[in-house]
């Protein structure tokens, strides 16, 4: 007898495991998925979790059941008849125009990513002068391979412009390696520096070194759930070795900082023209509070420094501006809907802070410093405003702006006068327009052409829903004007809920498809997002956190209500934390929805804390091993919501294997249960991208087959003509 190593033993089982998942998969029929209980005590409470052997993605067993979803999952949605004709039109609605987005200028150059109709990701280029000579400086397709796609995350511009940092990431991963690139020659210098996935490179006046954030190395037998945390900021000098660049600044670095900066802090510290400080700033998880601290430039460089505390948590402060010595604090401190507050980086003190932008009925949003005074970008009922004001502060004026819609970009140099913006709507292509402060205009740039695609038959109308305890949530509705409200209508609705998030309007061509199918598109201002200030944000996290999915069902209720849509044809969507807005909105009301699409949804609240990215997200969702963190998380844990026996509408959930942020182990989990669970007879389907992560970094041919399948399998679940798979 022959006997097999066991290595080798392994993989033939694993093989023969894998065949026969694949082979139940091609059937039609969902994989069958082991149920291996484990039994949790949280303070008293005894939970089951039947499938939390998912969470070992190295596992060979694991690896099997993904591949084998995955296929059932392709199986399945290749079967729609409609699905090869939708995807054309997204795609042709897609790259109908060229994009400029990240436009950075300095002095009289310009840098931004271009995304033409025939690229699959955004390329950098730059230019002098607005009307000069475009020159291409990185286009990561050139990394790519059959397999592997790259993309640029972030890049940085020198204060002289003559030289980039960019970081740059394969397969969705967002493990950012910064590479640095000569903006005059295009040439590519020796620095290469990983672990950069919050790199946030930010040069000094010399133009040869920059401060960076770079993340630990991990050895191999450390715990993968480490991977962000104790980063560090360091000093880089062009043409040194990474490795042995000084750090300035985060986790163990200097005494009178530690306390102030916990293993998953994340720490940045930023240089501008404006000023000779340097600026560290603290990012506490996903927490928007930010503990900040400050230090003359030529000291942090020379090794010798100190670093002075400007603003703690306790501030609440969420972000900032600066010229010369002095600093502009945005705080909702006794503000709920934010202020604007100013004081010295000599001797900071928020005590006897000036108000420069008062607290009124508009959100603040942000500030930034032009050569001629500070502009304040703001939240107006949704839509977007911009002030301006000066140094000293003084009379508020406001920026005239051509319709209402929503500021998606600013870009300015404090060494220049005015700036630049991306401004957009739900019907308004998005376009750069430049603001002269001397005539008060705002110009086309003309940098980027108007969209092609036809919105002037599609009218965007702004409502209130009543919310179960009476709160009136904003509703966004877009939808062609020739509509008759019938409830026969197809309606696709969309909420996300956390972080303070506002979910402002934007031009999406695409939609256009859905439309011709005869649908109707909404999004749910629900709360968790920053709407209305900080206290809409406070009013759908950790304990409050169950009015998030019961504004989207209140939503819902309404479009149906007033004739739009009805329950078999109503379909709701999430992404990443939205996850849990649309997973517990399905698990309370299964009979309001025909269908659910889950994006790199976060589905499984209780378990997220021990994934890598999970310790960053307890400020916004709690912590498990606290009582009141424990039931906050308990009430939002879709995955352990899911009911046996119980008429789900049908799903599809989505995830990249690479994904950084939320593991792919929770859809995965949420899929398998729901599987397990349903008796409606509605398709649950597990859609897995093996070259993709959180969505962010994936090109063009991922989007788009992505949405068409997305839209596919909701018109086929709507009953919508044309998309209906034949019964064998």
């Amino acid at each position: 007898m022959k006997i097999i190593p066991q290595r080798c033993a392994q993989s033939i089982f694993v093989a023969a495991g894998l065949s026969l998942l694949v082979s139940a998969a091609n059937a039609n029929t969902p994989p069958a998925t082991p149920v291996k209980p484990v039994v949790d005590n949280y303070f008293g409470h005894q939970i089951t979790d039947d499938y939390r052997w998912l969470e070992d993605l190295s596992s060979p067993e694991t690896v099997a059941w993904f591949k084998a979803q995955s296929v059932y999952t392709n199986n399945q949605l290749a079967a729609i008849p409609g699905s090869k004709s939708l995807l054309t039109q997204v795609k042709s609605l897609d790259g109908s125009v060229t994009t400029y987005s990240e436009v950075n200028r300095v002095g009289t150059r310009i840098f931004y990513e271009k995304f033409r109709p025939t690229d699959q990701a955004p390329k950098l280029y730059v230019r002098d002068g607005l009307h000069g000579t475009e020159r291409l400086l990185i286009d990561p397709e050139s990394y790519a391979t059959a397999s592997v796609h790259y993309a640029i995350d972030y890049y940085v511009p020198s204060l002289d412009g003559k030289h980039v940092a960019v970081g740059i990431s394969r397969g969705g991963s967002e493990n950012s390696v910064i590479i640095v690139i000569d903006a005059d020659s295009g040439k590519l210098s020796s620095d290469k520096i990983d672990r950069a996935r919050f790199g946030s490179p930010s040069w000094l006046p010399d133009g040869k070194s920059f401060f960076y954030n770079r993340l630990p190395k991990l050895l191999p037998t450390d715990d993968p759930s480490l991977a962000e945390e104790k980063s560090k900021v360091y000093l880089h000098v062009l043409g040194n070795d990474p490795d042995t660049d000084p750090a300035v600044f985060g986790y163990g670095v200097s005494p009178e900082t530690n306390s102030y900066i916990e293993p998953e802090a994340i720490s940045t510290v930023g240089v501008t023209p404006a000023s000779p400080y340097a600026v560290a700033v603290v990012e506490h998880g996903v927490q928007n509070e930010l503990t900040i601290f400050s230090a003359p430039v030529a000291d942090v460089v020379s090794g010798v420094f100190h670093w002075t505390k400007v603003a703690d948590t306790p501030d609440d402060v969420t972000g900032y501006d600066i010229k010369g010595s002095t600093i502009y604090l945005v705080t909702h401190k006794d503000a709920s809907r934010f202020k604007v507050i100013t004081t010295s980086l000599i001797n900071p003190d928020l005590n006897d802070a000036k108000i420069i932008v008062p607290p009124s009925r508009m959100v603040v949003q942000g500030v930034i410093v032009a050569k001629d005074g500070l502009y304040i970008t703001n939240l107006d009922g949704g839509i977007g405003k911009l002030r301006k004001v000066g140094f000293g502060g003084g009379i508020i004026t406001n920026v005239e702006l051509p319709y209402k819609g929503t500021i998606a970009e600013l870009s300015s140099d404090p060494r220049l006068s005015g700036l630049w913006m991306l401004l957009t709507g739900w019907t308004e292509s998005a376009l750069w327009y430049s603001y002269d402060p001397v005539t008060g205009k705002l110009t086309d740039t003309g940098l980027k052409k108007k969209s092609p695609a036809d919105f002037s038959g599609i009218q965007a109308l702004e409502v209130s829903a009543p919310a179960a305890d009476g709160t009136l949530i904003p509703l966004s509705i877009v939808i062609p004007k020739n509509y008759k409200l019938d409830g026969s209508h197809p309606a696709l609705v969309e909420a996300y809920g956390s972080y303070g998030v506002s979910m402002n309007p934007g031009f999406d061509p695409t939609l256009l498809a859905w439309f011709k199918h005869g649908g109707i598109y909404a999004m749910a201002h629900v709360r968790g997002g920053g709407e209305y200030g900080e206290d809409w944000h406070d009013a759908g996290k950790l304990l409050t956190k169950p009015n998030t999915w019961n504004d989207l069902i209140a939503c819902c209720e309404y479009l149906i209500k007033k004739g739009y849509t009805s329950p078999k044809k109503l379909a709701i969507e999430g992404g990443s934390a939205g996850g849990i807005t649309v997973g517990r909105a399905l698990t309370e009301r299964p009979d309001l929805f025909a269908a659910v699409l889950d994006d790199v949804g976060a589905s499984d609240a209780l378990r997220q804390q021990f994934s890598p990215n999970g310790p960053a997200n307890m400020p916004e969702f709690g912590d498990v091993t606290t009582p009141e963190g424990f039931k906050a998380l308990y009430a939002m844990d879709a995955y352990q919501h899911v009911e046996p026996r119980v008429k789900y509408p049908a799903v599809l959930l989505t995830t990249g294997i690479n994904d950084p942020r939320v593991a792919p182990w929770e859809p995965a989990k949420m899929a398998a249960k729901l599987q397990a669970s349903t008796i409606s007879g509605r398709p649950v389907l597990l859609r897995v991208d093996y070259d993709a992560g959180h969505g962010i970094g994936s090109d063009r041919s991922q989007s788009d087959q992505l949405l068409a399948d997305e839209w596919s399998f909701a018109l086929w679940q709507l009953g919508v003509p044309g998309f209906q798979v034949s019964v064998k």
